[in-house]
């Protein structure tokens, strides 16, 4: 049986241009999906860091009320006293009792207006808080639907690409063992360097197929014999002749 070092030269072009096209494929299907798995993640992701300032602000809110209910009572107490020093003041036996209890109720009254300042200003910032919390809150409702149109799209693509990626991905494990090592580690590591993907490249219009620079007759000539495994100089691509590129069709 045929190891891969007995292939020939057009055998192993054959058998990596063979992997870049049904990797094509996989790369097509991923590039309809474009940037929407990323996006579905960062919604997820900005959703939930308003939910915990939501739960943050609900705490703020609940240690103002406590501060309020702190202060009220304080108020009722100062209030209480004050009650009862009017009424101490009917028993009064001198003047320097008199003006002890005086001063104690100013002290009280003082307390009381403090305290209705403390409250007020704890409102205010309560309703700031509220304010904090509608927005946000309205905020997470965009969000959501936005969340939930993406993942709509995203699942419709996924539905109708899911069993073709499948195929295809296992067709692309298959293609890569057939494929000599060193080239097939040529050809991961150029194929991971471009954007698209494209490793294997046809000549087109006497240019590369990857960077358009032109390649000489001469060169073009030397590929189309398949005697040696050429890369163009410009980019570092593995090249082909268009009857080669053309006589192979992976389908689906």
């Amino acid at each position: 049986m045929a190891t891969v070092k007995d292939f020939s030269v057009e055998e192993k072009l054959t058998a990596v241009l063979t992997l870049q096209k049904i990797d094509s494929k996989i790369d097509e299907i991923k590039t309809l999906k474009g940037e929407l798995p990323m996006e579905v993640k960062d919604l997820e992701d900005e959703i939930e860091g308003l939910q915990t300032r939501i739960q943050n602000i609900d705490a703020e809110i609940n240690s103002i009320n406590n501060f309020v209910e702190q202060k009220s009572n304080a108020k009722k107490e100062a209030q209480a006293l004050i009650k009862k020093y009017e009424k101490q003041q009917d028993n009064v036996k001198n003047n320097r009792e008199f003006e002890a209890i005086n001063k104690e109720m100013e002290l009280q009254e003082l307390e009381v207006k403090l305290n209705d300042k403390h409250i007020k200003d704890a409102a205010i910032e309560q309703k700031e808080r509220e304010v904090q919390r509608n927005r946000t809150q309205d905020k997470i409702t965009d969000l959501e639907d936005a969340l939930k149109a993406k993942k709509a799209e995203l699942e419709k693509i996924i539905g109708e690409t899911e069993k073709e990626e499948k195929a295809l991905s296992a067709k692309s494990d298959e293609a890569k063992e057939k494929v000599d090592p060193r080239l097939l580690s040529a050809y991961e590591r150029i194929r991971s360097s471009y954007r698209n993907g494209l490793a294997v490249v046809p000549i087109l219009r006497d240019s590369c197929g990857g960077c358009f620079n032109v390649i000489p007759p001469q060169r073009q000539s030397e590929i189309r014999q398949h005697k040696k495994i050429i890369v163009c100089e410009h980019c570092g691509r593995i090249l082909v002749d268009n009857d080669l590129n053309d006589a192979i069709n992976v389908g689906k």
